[in-house]
């Protein structure tokens, strides 16, 4: 488990994966070495799994969000979803749930046309049906994770 210093370190990054040492030093009161080393054990155990840019769908051409439930239409087929449609640079992210669908997945695309594209190329390469669920708006999303 994380201790109190390790919390706010991982509160601060959240936040602002760029932070400097010197800034994260400061807002935990530690010298940027200790901050420095904290952050290689946090890594190394795999609490910290990366650090990535959060960008602006609308600047990068794809302003159009959806979610997109899955079912095998073959109860019996192999349960290999992810795997048959991870080469779909699309899918932002591919998640396992319960209920009616088999896993829901949350996509971005430049249009109408090109969600169109997208649900059929997903209904062929991974043999499923599909419930599509446009989104009009975002409140808010990639918030930071606290560690309580």
């Amino acid at each position: 488990m994380e201790d109190a210093v390790d919390r706010q370190i991982l509160a601060a990054i959240s936040r602002d994966a760029r932070a400097t040492l010197a800034q994260l030093s400061d807002a935990v009161g530690l010298s940027s070495s200790a901050v420095q080393s904290r952050l290689r054990r946090l890594e190394s155990r795999g609490v910290i799994t990366g650090y990535r840019p959060i960008l602006d769908p609308d600047s990068l051409g794809k302003p159009l969000a959806a979610f997109i439930e899955i079912t095998p239409l073959d109860p019996g087929q192999p349960d290999n979803a992810p795997d048959l449609l991870a080469p779909l640079s699309e899918i932002e992210a591919c998640h396992s749930i319960a209920g009616d669908a088999s896993y829901m997945l949350f996509v971005r695309v430049a249009s109408p046309r090109a969600l169109e594209k997208l649900v059929a190329d997903i209904r062929a390469a991974a043999n499923v049906s599909t419930r599509t669920t446009v989104v009009l708006q975002t409140y808010y999303e990639n918030r930071p994770i606290v560690a309580d």
